[in-house]
């Protein structure tokens, strides 16, 4: 019933259970020549313990834009077990604005991520085996780029020796694990047009170096062909509802502080051929999961989005205006005043990339009319509007003005985007551009190494990548305690990775890991 709503016929839905349905490669070929909807963003300010709701946002103006008539989709991500075991907990939204089933999105789902595990770790060991049986490839043992991942929360595995226990087992090298989401793998997955784009750039991988210092590619090793079979279903979106029965995709995870955070773009290029309306979302703040879907995703994907929502609450608010979290009930519109200096500079930052904004007020009983009324003349002020919804307890008629204005802005034509930067942009400029628009900080540091190692990889005719900034979440600086609105920082770079076959430059900042740690408790 889902899938007919939006014209996919019963034949090309793969049912995973009752619930749960990917749509056949052969029908997203079919619709390729049809008209495209329109895209709508849902980002955020930066994530507080206070909780922001940009999923549940997302969800529920997918919801609220069907509850005006229109034909909405929603594409969000699929959820990690790292986090789900950790800190954070689900990724389906919440309330009365939630994609079901929710326990599965949670869990194992339809396997996309143990696909992409299993895919990245025969890379892992088709690599060791090669050098075991003579390395003919001539690869420099210490110059090994590809470590393993997991799909959990596991810092005892972030720095590793294999290959121990004699001749048997090889040669013993230093080694490690990221977590799935912050996979190359992932990435090339959520990046690529459909099997055949995703087996080139699996090819493109680069897995480690000679003495030379030449690559050594994923296609050398004859691992290309292999790993796409493994991944042949993980590339067909996952179909979905709505707690309102209206349709989501939901595919592809990738984190956007460590990696590129968008859903894939199979989905959301197959939603906007289905749709009149796509709402997707983007991880973390606006200066991280928009900027990278702006400068990667829509970038490659040629994607024109027509306009942004802008995720906040009154209590981020109070928190970023320096209230501790178990003060938050008490009013106080002086810290709302002072913390919507963080939800002002994302609005900015939206605007740098020619797309209109409109702020959601994701709605907490908590919040009290003056406080409202105090973020709602700060936006005001920032020449935008803030909408209160009420989504999370009313379902989509909470969120009804919203979807009117997103429509409006929408069918305006406001939206002129373009990326922050050009393509033939030096990477390490790059870098800058992002550090001074988007961070307001006054530039990036690196060692001359890293210099050496952006300057390698631009005569090698990776110059023209974009780059994707590995940093906290927290802040606009590379401090997580900063709050607010800090300038005059300096965002130290402290190591490079280059992901070939995504087709992006990976730039990790400060303290963060592409490996986390589970919580005390």
């Amino acid at each position: 019933e889902i899938g007919a709503k939006i014209g996919i016929p019963y034949e090309h839905l793969l049912p995973y259970g009752h619930d749960k349905a990917k749509v056949s490669a052969e029908f997203i070929k079919s619709v390729r020549n049809n008209k495209d909807g329109k895209l709508i963003l849902v980002t955020a300010i930066n994530p507080t313990p206070a909780g922001e709701g940009k999923t549940t946002t997302t969800v529920g103006l997918g919801d609220g834009l069907n509850r005006i008539g229109k034909k909405a989709i929603v594409c969000i991500r699929e959820a990690s077990l790292g986090p789900n075991f950790g800190m954070k907990g689900g990724a389906a939204g919440g309330g009365l604005a939630q994609v079901v089933p929710m326990d599965d999105m949670n869990l194992h789902f339809t396997g996309d991520f143990h696909a992409i595990t299993t895919a990245h770790n025969l890379l892992s060991a088709l690599i060791d085996n090669h050098i075991y049986w003579g390395n003919e490839l001539g690869i420099d043992i210490r110059r090994v780029a590809w470590r393993r991942v997991m799909d959990m929360n596991d810092r005892a595995l972030r720095e590793i020796i294999c290959s121990l226990g004699g001749v048997a087992n090889g040669f013993p090298r230093e080694a490690g694990f990221d977590i799935t989401v912050a996979s190359e793998v992932m990435a090339i997955l959520c990046l690529a047009t459909d099997l055949k784009d995703l087996e080139k750039r699996l090819g493109d991988i680069i897995v480690a170096y000679r003495r030379d210092k030449s690559p050594v590619y994923a296609r050398d090793l004859k691992a290309d062909g292999a790993m796409a079979v493994l991944l042949k279903d993980a590339i067909q979106p996952n179909l979905v509802q709505t707690l309102e029965n209206n349709p989501a995709f939901v595919h592809g995870g990738p984190f956007a502080n460590i990696a590129h955070g968008c859903n894939s773009v199979v989905a959301t290029t197959t939603a906007l051929k289905l749709a009149d309306y796509v709402v997707t979302e983007a991880g973390f703040g606006a200066d991280l999961g928009a900027e990278k879907f702006f400068d990667i995703k829509c970038r490659k994907a040629g994607l024109k989005p027509a306009a942004a929502v802008i995720v906040a609450t009154v209590r981020a608010m109070k928190m970023n205006g320096g209230v501790k979290k178990e003060d938050l009930g008490k009013e106080n519109i002086e810290a709302v005043r002072k913390g919507c200096l963080n939800l002002g500079r994302h609005i900015e930052n939206v605007k740098q990339f020619g797309v209109p904004a409109v702020v959601a007020i994701n709605h907490f009983t908590t919040d009290t009319e003056a406080e409202i009324q105090a973020m709602r003349d700060f936006v005001k002020a920032q020449g935008a509007e803030a909408i209160l919804c009420k989504h999370w307890a009313q379902g989509s008629a909470g969120i009804e003005a919203l979807a009117r204005k997103v429509v409006e802005i929408a069918e305006s034509g406001a939206s002129q985007f373009s990326p922050l930067y050009p393509d033939e942009m030096p990477l390490f400029e790059k870098v800058n551009t992002i550090v001074k628009r988007i961070y307001r900080g006054d530039e990036a540091i690196a060692d001359k190494a890293i210099r050496d190692q952006l300057h390698a990889w631009e005569q090698a005719g990776y110059g023209h990548l974009p780059v994707c900034m590995a940093k906290t979440q927290y802040s606009f600086s590379t401090d997580p305690n900063l709050r607010g609105a800090p300038t005059g920082h300096t965002v130290p770079v402290r190591e490079v990775r280059l992901a070939a076959g995504a087709g992006f430059v990976v730039i990790i900042c400060g303290e963060i890991m592409t490996m986390p740690g589970l919580p005390k408790a």
